[in-house]
């Protein structure tokens, strides 16, 4: 379940996405398969080969990915999520799921 972010937001991440970008979009998100994970980082992409080398060169395995036309997207979850968000310079979405 996501909850945490609004419509815009949503719909401008699915714009980039569409355009070939790579888009982060970070939201709150309970799954029992995770437990004590809150968050997660939608990193989208259209271009399945540029997504996949954006996974390969910050050590995600490109396997992962979801390929859900039309929108693919890695999750990323624990430990590297907010180290990439910092790297992105995603300051905005750390702070506001509270990951320092």
């Amino acid at each position: 379940m996501a909850f945490g972010i609004n419509r815009d937001e949503l719909n401008r991440w699915k714009k980039a996405v569409s355009a070939g970008e790579i888009a982060f979009l970070t939201h709150y998100w309970l799954d029992p398969r995770f437990p004590g994970v809150t968050t997660v980082t939608k990193v989208g992409c259209s271009d399945l080969d540029r997504l996949a080398r954006w996974c390969e060169e910050n050590g995600l395995p490109a396997k992962y990915i979801h390929n859900r036309s039309p929108f693919p997207h890695f999750d990323l979850i624990g430990p590297k999520q907010p180290d990439i968000l910092r790297k992105e310079g995603l300051w905005d979405q750390l702070e506001r799921f509270k990951m320092r």
